[in-house]
């Protein structure tokens, strides 16, 4: 208890799966939380729950693909706290394993605008507020998606462009006292598991990857709280000594 008292956190996508635990450990952890998403009801579930557990919580709904709303979650959490320390850029949506002839120009641009320039805009728009107080510390959540490349089209080359910002927001701010790492879940049983979501895979593709890649050795869906704890910890001033850096969290599937 405690790595994160008097700390501010920023989550995105905090209102499921991997943000809902993340947020919720954090909080438990000692920090200030702001979550944000675009589903309001979610966001006030979380938000109570972390109250009811004795945390300190607030939300403010936005979207990652529009710039106000993204400026308006960073200014409602300065105004709030008077700083972000941590930023968690775990919004995302996935791709469905689609293979490159089943992705249209549009379904392209949504991934891409979602989980890579979503990123870059709550990047764009809390670092000034750190660099101002030459402290914090974010934490990307790429996947091994990106590592690997065993997803679809889209979202393979999303995480991989991620993976590519991340290093290079690191060594952007490496003279400041600004660290920007990633963490690369596995399969993880979040909502984008869900039996309505699992109708649109590309079941053929996931066979292909299969191929190359571990699904007989498997471990298992890992829980999304395996995932916040990496993420604690790179948030964290533990980990004030790792820069530009990720980790893999998947059970050692692809071993």
């Amino acid at each position: 208890m405690g790595r994160l008292d008097n700390k501010v956190a920023l989550v995105t996508g905090g209102n499921s799966g991997i943000g809902e635990a993340t947020a919720k450990l954090f909080a438990q952890e000692g920090a200030a939380v702001v979550i944000t998403a675009r589903r309001e009801n979610e966001l006030i579930r979380v938000r109570d729950e972390i109250l009811a557990a004795g945390g300190q919580c607030m939300y403010v709904p936005g979207d990652v693909t529009v710039t106000a709303d993204v400026e308006n979650v960073a200014a409602k959490t300065v105004e709030a706290y008077g700083r972000i320390d941590i930023l968690v850029n775990n919004a995302g949506i996935p791709d469905s394993h689609k293979r490159v002839t089943w992705v249209t120009d549009e379904f392209w641009d949504e991934v891409h605008d979602t989980d890579l320039k979503g990123v870059m805009r709550f990047c764009r728009a809390v670092l000034p507020h750190m660099e101002a107080r030459n402290y914090g510390s974010i934490v990307n959540v790429c996947s091994i998606g990106g590592i690997y490349y065993c997803a679809g089209a889209a979202y393979s080359s999303a995480k991989a462009g991620l993976r590519g910002l991340t290093v290079n927001l690191a060594i952007q701010y490496f003279s400041t006292g600004i660290r920007i790492n990633s963490v690369s879940p596995g399969s993880t049983l979040t909502p984008l598991f869900d039996p309505e979501r699992m109708g649109d895979i590309d079941v053929e593709m996931m066979e292909i990857t299969a191929q190359r890649h571990y699904q007989d050795r498997t471990v298992g869906m890992l829980d999304p709280k395996q995932q916040a704890y990496a993420i604690l910890f790179l948030a964290s001033d533990e980990a004030s000594g790792i820069n530009g850096q990720d980790i893999v969290v998947d059970g050692g599937g692809r071993l």
